[in-house]
């Protein structure tokens, strides 16, 4: 789990995308938004569900530092802010096991 959170603070993005992660991660709801995300089915748990967001994430950045036409604002955002949601229920998780 140690390795999952630093995999996650040495994310380097630019802070106007990360600010707006953060206000919309208020309102994140599992069921419906990483549904979207991941596709219909049963959702992973919140480390592994983590993790697959962190590949799509990844993906998403390197189209945006290449300027791909492909690169969907909207859609790096869905999945920073699902990120953000994710990494509390991992952060509760952990604390309801101590």
């Amino acid at each position: 789990m140690q390795d999952l959170m630093g995999l996650l603070s040495a994310l380097r993005r630019p802070r106007l995308l990360i600010r707006t992660a953060r206000i919309g991660a208020k309102d994140y709801n599992r069921d419906r938004h990483l549904q979207r995300i991941l596709g219909y089915g049963s959702l992973p748990r919140p480390a592994p569900a983590l993790m697959r967001l962190m590949e799509l994430e990844q993906d998403l950045d390197t189209q945006r530092r290449e300027d791909d036409a492909g690169y969907s604002l909207h859609r790096h955002l869905d999945i920073l802010i699902a990120m953000m949601g994710e990494i509390q229920l991992v952060q509760v998780s952990r604390l309801q096991l101590t």
